[in-house]
């Protein structure tokens, strides 16, 4: 049985999915709560993107499954003898994409190649010629490359189509029946209902967007076991591979640096607007000039201090992912502990218009303790903005590690993220001809998790800010009004000509 092996970004993953699936629970039995978190619901943009965001959840978890194989028994050694284990730390991922992850050419070559993209030396009837060689993995079960490659991609990507809308379609169908169970109408007549939009939940847009998922996921495991999808980079690894990969990385980093971020900006904000006084000059003095260093040389300054304790220190891990691992969490500690400004003062504001209502001043009155008033009064009010900047700042920090990535003091060079691949795509972009498929890989993914993560947060900020959901209806009013003046003319006019 292999070893299962716990890494400091794995727990921390768990207990944000313990946390998210008890705010879950919480939430369904709170009212208030579950009719605001319904307005995110109703959302069609936020539930379609909410998708893509489970997607890649579900790829960041099983990446994090980590654990170390059980080497075979050497022959002639006692029966007693203790089990080894390999030196190299697997995930469940890994396993699932061992073809890909093994398919390693020489050098670079194009997306769905079957050559190298660079010229060499090579043999053909005992004469040294220049020529682009082929491919060990990438096209390997074509006998004429040239000729049948077009075809073969042409069949593949069809029935991979075919095979994504199969299931899509059977996806419709189940939530139809689904529907239907305990309702009048048949499954067609439910199906209908989806279509014409006759739902509280957006379903058709859901069920669009996992079609969309199906037919890429059908049209990639078509051709992924013959073909690199997505080309290799200069160490002949596949891309798609290591994009997916870097996947894991974004979603730790969002999700680790928003969580160091809050106790820091809770505690500050809400002491200096409570306290005020010296209390909140001392704390804006420290936040004001915590916001005047560069943020890059201040993170900078500390990850190189990380990776000195770490060069001095290596009996401490057992293995390179280990080290790499830890210097992960320590950056994303480093990015919530830089980041916390922002939040602190929306959080002091708040705490500052909180303080003078007539239920704070009455539970001053009746000697509630300052702790009482906070606990019970200030912090469950300034619930909703923790949850919209939380929300929000994930994206800026999936950006924020790929910047720092980009110039050299983001995640240790041995972790695959989008980052790094952008930084090893600088050298590939002038390069003639230009190598473009491991920058647009590496833009294509982090974009749609950012994009993804930003149509969510806008529908969590409408839901939660009364402010923001009173202004959207007060933009599609006109709209409506429109809407009902042209109908109202359409029958005025049906009726004239009827008379």
């Amino acid at each position: 049985m292999p070893k299962l092996v716990f890494l400091a970004t794995d727990l921390a993953l768990y207990l944000q999915l313990a946390v998210i699936a008890f705010y879950i629970w919480h939430a369904s039995r709170t009212p208030t709560l579950r009719q605001t978190w319904q307005h995110v619901l109703h959302d069609a943009a936020a539930m379609s993107a909410g998708v893509v965001l489970l997607l890649f959840v579900l790829i960041a978890v099983l990446d994090s499954v980590h654990f170390r194989p059980l080497l075979p028994p050497v022959p002639g050694a006692a029966a007693d003898a203790g089990s080894a284990y390999s030196t190299r730390t697997l995930s469940v991922l890994d396993v699932l994409l061992a073809g890909p992850r093994e398919a390693r050419e020489k050098t670079y070559s194009v997306p769905l190649g079957t050559h190298q993209f660079s010229k060499e030396s090579i043999l053909v009837d005992g004469k040294s010629i220049r020529d682009f060689p082929r491919l060990k993995f990438g096209g390997g079960h074509l006998k004429d490359a040239y000729n049948d490659r077009a075809c073969d991609i042409t069949f593949k990507s069809i029935l991979g189509l075919l095979t994504g809308a199969v299931v899509a379609l059977l996806a419709w169908f189940l939530l139809a029946f689904l529907r239907v169970r305990g309702t009048p109408g048949g499954t067609l007549a439910s199906l209908r209902a989806v279509w014409n939009q006759d739902t509280v939940v957006p379903w058709r847009a859901i069920l669009l967007m996992v079609s969309v998922v199906f037919l890429f996921a059908g049209w990639v495991g078509a051709l992924w076991p013959y073909y690199h999808v997505l080309g290799t980079d200069q160490t002949g690894n596949d891309v798609l591979y290591q994009a997916l990969k870097s996947i894991r990385t974004a979603v730790v980093i969002g999700s680790l640096a928003t969580i160091a971020t809050l106790p820091l900006a809770i505690v500050f904000g809400i002491l200096a607007g409570y306290y005020k006084g010296k209390v909140d000059d001392a704390i804006q003095y420290l936040y004001t000039v915590l916001s005047s260093i560069p943020s890059v040389l201040l993170i900078s300054a500390f990850v190189l201090m990380i990776q000195v304790f770490i060069d001095k220190n290596p009996q401490l891990f057992e293995t390179g992912l280990e080290r790499a691992d830890i210097r992960l969490f320590l950056l994303a500690a480093i990015l919530g502990v830089t980041g916390w400004a922002g939040l602190a003062r929306l959080l002091r504001a708040e705490t500052l218009k909180l303080g003078e209502l007539d239920y704070v001043q009455a539970a001053r009155a009746f000697g509630v303790s300052d702790a009482g008033i906070m606990r019970r009064h200030i912090l469950p009010n300034l619930t909703h903005i923790v949850v919209i900047v939380s929300v929000l700042d994930f994206s800026g920090l999936v950006l924020y590690e790929a910047v720092l990535s980009y110039v050299g003091v983001g995640v240790d060079p041995s972790t695959n993220s989008f980052g790094t691949m952008i930084n090893g795509a600088r050298n590939e972009m002038s390069r003639d001809p230009v190598v473009w498929w491991n920058l647009l890989a590496a833009f294509a993914f982090m974009v749609s998790l950012v994009l993804s993560m930003t149509l969510f947060a806008s529908a969590v900020r409408e839901a939660f800010d009364p402010r923001a959901r009173a202004f959207r209806v007060k933009r599609n009013r006109p709209a409506a009004a429109a809407k009902n003046q042209n109908g109202l003319a359409a029958s005025t006019a049906t009726g004239n000509q009827n008379a």
